[in-house]
């Protein structure tokens, strides 16, 4: 759906008394909805005065091991530049089920060469090698959902 389109949208629901509006186009579908001028969301007013000390000391404590935990994760890897996934969304290895893997273990890449195709929100994003260098480990299953910063490759 185009943008223009999507802020034309916005611009009837301010203007308008409706507090849902949603459209449908062949596939695609845009839902946009407020809440009404002048009223606040029950959500809001009230856990935020008891959350917000709650849940500060549960947003730091995570940050902290994240960096560990990323490094243990890595520890299982094979030395070398490790490629992670820029989004979530669905790894393929080639550009359609009958052509040959993009990329091979042993298989000498350079900066800039295809690894990969990720599919995230039926757009379809080529995963690029961003050294050269010989591909170590392919470790990203095609067909299969791959999470954001998740290794796919190494290159070493």
């Amino acid at each position: 759906m185009d943008l223009r389109k999507i802020k034309t949208l916005i611009d009837i629901l301010e203007q308008s008394n409706l507090a849902e509006i949603e459209i449908k186009e062949g596939e695609e579908s845009v839902r946009l909805s407020r809440m009404p001028k002048g009223t606040m969301p029950a959500q809001t007013v009230i856990p935020v005065a008891a959350p917000t000390h709650a849940e500060a000391p549960r947003v730091t404590a995570p940050a902290a091991p994240a960096p560990t935990a990323a490094a243990s994760a890595d520890k299982g890897l094979p030395p070398g530049h490790v490629v992670r996934s820029p989004m979530v969304g669905t790894y393929y290895a080639s550009a359609n089920p009958e052509s040959p893997p993009f990329v091979k273990v042993g298989q000498q890449v350079k900066a800039g060469d295809t690894l990969g195709i990720i599919e995230a929100m039926k757009m379809f994003n080529q995963i690029e090698a961003d050294q050269a260098g010989t591909v170590v480990a392919v470790l990203a299953v095609t067909g299969q959902p791959v999470e954001f910063d998740q290794p796919l490759f190494v290159i070493g």
